[in-house]
């Protein structure tokens, strides 16, 4: 007859250095209800004979670990960090920019205590929050002014409730895009209260179609940037020169959707002289910020977690008469950013406008990282696995992606780890690379698991190498 007496108390347990351990880090409600679960299961482990309970101290022993796992799972953060070893820069799914040290140190200082978000220190009296970051924003785009909200799609949707509400907005029909998450331009438009009024064919529109198409009814004049795919073939696209002049011609103001933020890295050498883009530049035909605002497009929106390598955040810039009517909308409360998105965004800035961006903005930093410095690091990491019992690993030659909808079709030339462990499929592999503390997120091509370290913070090779050490 199973004898169930070898079950102490919760009281009991509850006086035990591990329990109480439990509940210094857990709390007590939690830590009793997995105590409870935990005698659940061994009262019917052992009304089921289980012989590796023979006795109290089993009993205890088993329940103070079933408890801890329980508490481990219930606390996990949903949120975890992870090694990005896919090789795709700005990768949406896995938090897209990391942020610089700088913004890292900036977010600390304002979170741990009170601000001046919006607060006049001047004045003494209240403030507006809306300011934050609105000179770097302009001293770098060459803009009049500049507003922040939460991510691009509510600034494309801000600016077209603020100038364009039961009006016209034409736009091609070559760029009436859809991208992650199901965002649509034409959705978006439907929101704002913005009229779409489609011009041209999907492969093919004229600066004319444009101008056929302005009337009375017509507010704004939309180029959006066609993010991650491409038409190629037989394609005509009006240009922004286009736009540009007949905005100023009928009077109607210009506005660019960017999405991918590019602000053009400028070194501490060629500060305030005429840019002109390395031929190593990854980025090829991006289209930059400031290069839109000196066309003369009114009012631009753009990502600040994508090329811009900050966090999450939409920005517009553009002519003060109309970034004012945007900042004055509505919907600007509904839609704006916290103290730490504006220090994150502030200090990001600031190593642009440094001229250290290219060395400290880590999506700056991958992108420009050359393939002789991801092959050493991937001969070193392909080396010391290879000594591991079990383990197998070469280099193999391959493509980094940019990502994020940012320059598609630009593959950047990289160095790949091809690993292998015995007994295990490559599928079963990666599984269980994807189970690891951090978890590494790596990429299978032609049946060989891949890592890229392009996308591997430098800082974290060596812990790469530990947790692969500990599968």
């Amino acid at each position: 007859m199973p004898d169930f007496r070898t079950i102490p108390s919760i009281e009991r347990l509850r006086q035990r250095p591990a329990v109480r351990a439990l509940e210094a880090r857990f709390g007590t409600e939690a830590t009793v209800d997995a105590l409870r679960a935990a005698a659940a299961d061994v009262r019917s482990a052992i009304g089921g004979g289980d012989a590796a309970l023979p006795d109290e101290g089993a009993v205890v022993a088993r329940m103070e670990a079933d408890a801890a796992s329980r508490l481990a799972e219930l606390f996990r953060p949903s949120l975890q960090p992870v090694i990005n070893a896919t090789g795709v820069v700005i990768h949406t799914n896995l938090g897209r920019a990391p942020l610089a040290n700088a913004a890292i140190d900036r977010v600390v200082e304002v979170a741990r205590g009170y601000s001046s978000i919006e607060y006049d220190l001047a004045r003494g009296t209240r403030g507006r929050r809306d300011v934050h970051a609105e000179a770097l924003l302009c001293r770098l785009t060459g803009a009049e002014a500049a507003v922040v909200v939460n991510n691009n799609a509510a600034a494309t949707m801000l600016v077209l409730a603020a100038l364009a509400a039961g009006r016209e907005v034409i736009v091609s029909r070559g760029e009436l895009v859809e991208i992650g998450g199901g965002f649509r331009i034409p959705d978006v438009m439907a929101q704002s209260g913005a009229i779409l009024r489609e011009v041209g064919t999907t492969n093919r529109t004229r600066g004319a179609d444009v101008a056929a198409a302005i009337s009375e009814r017509t507010a704004l004049l939309l180029r959006v940037h066609p993010s991650n795919f491409r038409i190629e073939g037989f394609t005509e696209r009006p240009s922004l020169a286009d736009f540009v002049t007949l905005g100023r011609k009928f009077n109607i103001p210009v506005a660019e959707d960017l999405g991918s933020g590019h602000l053009r890295v400028r070194s501490g050498s060629d500060l305030g002289q005429t840019w002109v883009r390395p031929s190593s530049d990854p980025l090829g035909a991006e289209p930059a910020v400031d290069a839109s605002v000196a066309a003369g497009v009114d009012v631009c929106c753009f990502s600040g977690d994508k090329l811009l390598g900050g966090p999450q955040a939409g920005i517009i810039v553009g002519r003060l008469a109309l970034v004012d009517r945007v900042r004055k909308h509505p919907l600007m409360r509904a839609l704006r950013v916290d103290k730490m998105t504006y220090a994150a965004l502030e200090a990001t800035l600031t190593e642009y406008a440094a001229g250290r961006a290219a060395a400290t903005v880590p999506v700056q930093r991958m992108l420009t990282m050359t393939a002789d410095d991801i092959r050493a690091r991937a001969d070193a990491l392909t080396t010391a696995l290879s000594t591991l019992t079990g383990w197998r690993a070469e280099v193999v030659a391959g493509q980094s992606a940019v990502g994020g909808g940012s320059a598609p079709g630009v593959e950047l030339p990289t160095w790949l780890a091809a690993i292998a462990k015995d007994h295990l499929s490559t599928d079963t592999l990666e599984e269980r690379l994807r189970s690891l503390t951090p978890p590494v997120i790596a990429r299978i091509e032609n049946g060989r698991l891949l890592l890229d370290l392009r996308t591997v913070l430098q800082h974290q090779d060596a812990l790469l190498l530990s947790v692969l050490g500990d599968l």
